[in-house]
């Protein structure tokens, strides 16, 4: 399941994508992701520290994209705010580990299933990228908002 924070994450993000490369401050993000501000905050920190955003501090600081929003997915977000896509640790493509209660993962009666949930969620979100949320149907143009 998704988190609220890899929700309010997302949320986020496709507003920067909607910016078009226009700096957004964490309070004005906080308004139009409708998150907590300082939750927010600590959210976007993470997001900086994986290189998925810019941050720039003072008075006229704000975030922005670190690239293109064509180039970052749903796949990746989700991923740095929580963790593998995978149902199970056995069927996770960057974070395997065979599960604890598993004594044979050839054997697995539930593997395959959890294989293909992983590799059919994988393929939706590593699809699905910022620019797409944010030039999808009834989209709102990112307008600022005045201070």
């Amino acid at each position: 399941m998704l988190s609220q924070k890899a929700r309010y994450a997302l949320r986020a993000l496709v507003e920067l994508a909607r910016a078009d490369g226009a700096q957004v401050t964490s309070g004005e993000l906080a308004v139009r992701a409708d998150a907590p501000r300082k939750f927010l905050e600590a959210i976007l920190l993470e997001l900086a520290r994986n290189r998925i955003v810019v941050s720039r501090r003072g008075k006229f600081g704000g975030y922005t994209l670190a690239r293109p929003a064509a180039e970052v997915s749903f796949a990746e977000v989700i991923r740095v705010i929580d963790g593998p896509l995978a149902l199970a640790p056995c069927v996770s493509r960057l974070s395997f580990r065979k599960c604890e209660d598993c004594p044979d993962l050839a054997t697995c009666a539930l593997r395959e299933a959890l294989l293909k949930a992983r590799d059919a969620t994988s393929d939706v979100l590593e699809g699905y990228s910022l620019a797409d949320a944010a030039a999808s149907a009834g989209a709102e143009v990112f307008v600022p908002i005045q201070a």
